[in-house]
């Protein structure tokens, strides 16, 4: 049981880490859209770190909200997956746990708090290192480069 435990939480980990590189997937798409926007900033005074700080702000409340989503889904799925599971079955007209070939009937499901705050924590952790390069690449915007095709 350990080892599946342990399994899971490597699962559920990459699952997060896929979800991280998307922020970073869209936070460079973002700084790329908005060079001109970053340079005009710049060129008004704004430091590296504060233009740093506002795609640091943006990503981390993308990670926020993803992770209030993800663990509002995932309890409530936990939670009912006594329901869940036969609407399913009876959606796709099959069983996922015949009583001629398994020993259990039933998918049974116990929410461990513990696990829900250190797969939290692991995700935000994530969604905040995520947002570092994108936000470096905005703070190295060079205004005069970004202005001369604009």
């Amino acid at each position: 049981v350990q080892i599946e435990k342990n399994m899971m939480f490597i699962i559920l980990s990459l699952i997060v880490a896929v979800a991280a590189f998307n922020i970073v997937s869209t936070l460079v798409m973002a700084v790329t859209d908005k060079q001109a926007d970053i340079a005009i900033l710049r060129t008004l005074g704004a430091s590296p770190g504060s233009i740093m700080a506002v795609f640091i702000v943006q990503g981390a409340l993308i990670g926020f909200i993803g992770l209030g989503m993800g663990i509002a889904g995932g309890v409530a799925l936990a939670l009912n997956v006594d329901v869940v599971v036969p609407f399913i079955e009876r959606m796709l007209g099959t069983q996922f746990l015949a009583k001629e070939v398994y020993y259990i009937s039933s998918l049974p499901s116990e929410l461990q708090w513990s696990d829900v705050t250190t797969i939290t924590g692991v995700a935000f952790v994530l969604a905040l290192l995520a947002t570092i390069y994108p936000s470096w690449r905005a703070a190295r915007v060079n205004p005069a480069a970004a202005l001369r095709y604009e």
